[in-house]
């Protein structure tokens, strides 16, 4: 009846990718050739308000380009999801600077066609990050958050990583609310409160293009995503 590969090379019409994007147009093409070279055809670049030309070069590698304006992570993807198509069964989720690797996405992919799993992260801790992708502040904040994640919620990750593949009903039934860079880690807290099966994949993680990231590139950036992130999860700590 054929493998694993058979298994998601079918389903890979019914798969959708959401690229927030804000000022990538350095890399914004390569990224969605990349996840279409993946086999996904299904391409969604939100521009988040960039003042370069990153909505043309993503229509021009063949994505669809939805804006919004308000600024915001969490913003971006939640208006990806809005113009998700019909067909759509498994959503993946992966930055438009260059840094995560399309050609991973067929393996995170594997582990939600296998049933084993609902929601799958690419963990770049524990795959290969080349030497500067992850900066100290990343490194200590993904072990922070993801240590509070497994004593407040019970679930056990090493990465709260952007690359992660999620089935449709799963990410509805999650109903994320952040707008934010608290995003990725209420994916992941709300999952476990809903007892959804969860797993990572380690993954490759590059250096961005185009120079240093807007946020993890300076100290004062890296602080408040930080910030943002503890606070979301106090926040759902307190809710549950």
């Amino acid at each position: 009846m054929g493998g694993p590969l058979n298994r998601v090379a079918l389903m890979m019409k019914r798969i959708a990718a959401i690229i927030p994007a804000l000022n990538e147009g350095a890399s914004i093409g390569e990224v969605v050739h990349g996840v279409r070279r993946a086999g996904i055809d299904h391409v969604i670049v939100v521009d988040n308000g960039s003042s370069d030309n990153t909505s043309a070069s993503a229509r021009t590698a063949g994505a669809r380009v939805i804006s919004e304006p308000t600024r915001g992570y969490g913003a971006a993807c939640a208006a990806g999801i809005l113009a998700l198509p019909e067909a759509c069964e498994i959503v993946v989720f992966l930055d438009g600077d260059g840094s995560d690797d399309p050609s991973e996405l067929p393996r995170l992919v594997e582990r939600i066609v296998s049933g084993s799993v609902d929601l799958v992260i690419g963990t770049r801790t524990q795959g290969t990050a080349e030497r500067g992708s992850l900066t100290l502040p990343q490194r200590l904040g993904n072990s922070l958050a993801t240590r509070l994640l497994c004593a407040w919620h019970g679930v056990r990750f090493t990465d709260l990583g952007p690359m992660r593949a999620i089935r449709r009903g799963a990410l509805e039934r999650i109903g994320m609310r952040d707008r934010g860079f608290g995003w990725t880690v209420e994916m992941q807290a709300r999952a476990a409160a809903l007892g959804l099966a969860t797993g990572e994949v380690p993954v490759r993680y590059r250096r961005r293009a185009g120079g240093r990231s807007k946020i993890s590139g300076t100290l004062s950036g890296s602080l408040r995503a930080g910030a943002t992130i503890l606070w979301t999860l106090l926040a759902l700590r307190l809710e549950r």
